[in-house]
């Protein structure tokens, strides 16, 4: 299922698997709508920032600072209080009731969420598409659950082998992520790998694509690394700049998955809600992201600038 709907006067869906938004060159009924893949890559692609409209196409929503993991180059930020069960209900209301059109669940690690299936299902019921962006080492068994709620998953690795992703997240943590990647698929989940780009890590690129294709899923997107949270000590020397970013992508020429760069400028002004219940977004030149106001109701989540939804 995809999210669709009307922004600046112009029909657009959102893919939750890539987390693009496409045009439909017509003003449509804001919902969830089953497309298939070839149905969506046939639409043209549009920036929500070029959309000009008050209301986010998504957002990020992190309702979990807690991991298994301790990835040095993770962007959340651990000092971020939780809130309770009752009123992370709250936030999943608030989101579904907004108009939103995706919503990627994240964290910390969502998938150690007790109640995650309930809010998923407060999501879907409010007309979102939802993906959840997980490290994979609790998809297997938690993949069946996710199978009657979820529209995509997002799956990241830091390699192509044990060796390089390891390295990262932990030894051990590369065969409990591809053994969650099967899962998800096992389940019939859209899945995608996504990968942070970094100097120590870009190297891994092709044999990533490899692995994409030979596990089946659906492609990869590289994220550019940014600047802030329990990463921010390591982005001096990670840092690769967009332009660079771009020329080491399209150098991988005509690979066997689709493999797409997300660039710092295309973060820029990307919305998130934290475990804190506040709305959060990336400041213009993606090197900090700033505590807006609390999520009290629609309202809250309304752009402050040019819309960097993915």
């Amino acid at each position: 299922m995809v999210g669709c709907g009307t922004r600046g006067g112009i029909g657009v869906v959102y893919d939750p698997l890539t987390g693009l938004t496409h045009r439909t060159g017509q003003p449509i009924l804001t919902g969830r709508t089953a497309l298939t893949h070839e149905g969506i890559t046939s639409l043209p692609e549009v920036h929500p920032g070029e959309l000009g409209d008050v209301m986010p196409v998504s957002v990020c929503w992190s309702p979990i600072v807690r991991c298994n993991l301790t990835c040095p180059h993770c962007l959340d930020d651990k000092s971020v209080p939780e809130l309770g069960r009752g009123e992370r209900g709250e936030v999943a209301a608030t989101i579904a009731s907004s108009g939103v059109l995706g919503v990627d669940v994240s964290g910390g690690e969502p998938l150690l969420i007790r109640d995650l299936p309930t809010l998923l299902d407060v999501l879907v019921d409010g007309g979102c598409a939802v993906s959840v962006t997980t490290n994979g080492t609790h998809l297997p068994r938690r993949a069946e659950a996710l199978a009657r709620r979820v529209d995509a998953i997002r799956v990241s690795l830091d390699g192509p082998d044990p060796e390089r992703h390891d390295q990262w997240r932990g030894e051990g943590s590369f065969a409990k992520a591809v053994s969650g990647i099967r899962a998800a698929l096992a389940y019939g989940i859209p899945t995608q790998i996504q990968t942070v780009l970094m100097r120590s890590t870009a190297d891994g690129l092709p044999a990533l694509a490899e692995l994409a294709d030979r596990l089946g899923v659906h492609g990869v997107t590289v994220l550019q690394y940014l600047p802030f949270g329990e990463g921010a000590p390591l982005a001096t020397a990670e840092q690769v700049p967009d332009e660079d970013a771009r020329h080491l992508v399209t150098a991988l020429g005509t690979t066997p998955v689709p493999v797409r760069l997300r660039t710092r400028a295309d973060a820029a002004g990307f919305t998130v809600v934290r475990a804190d219940g506040q709305v959060w977004r990336n400041t213009p030149d993606t090197t900090a992201i700033d505590a807006l106001r609390p999520l009290t109701g629609p309202v809250s989540l309304a752009v402050t600038g040019r819309d960097g939804s993915a």
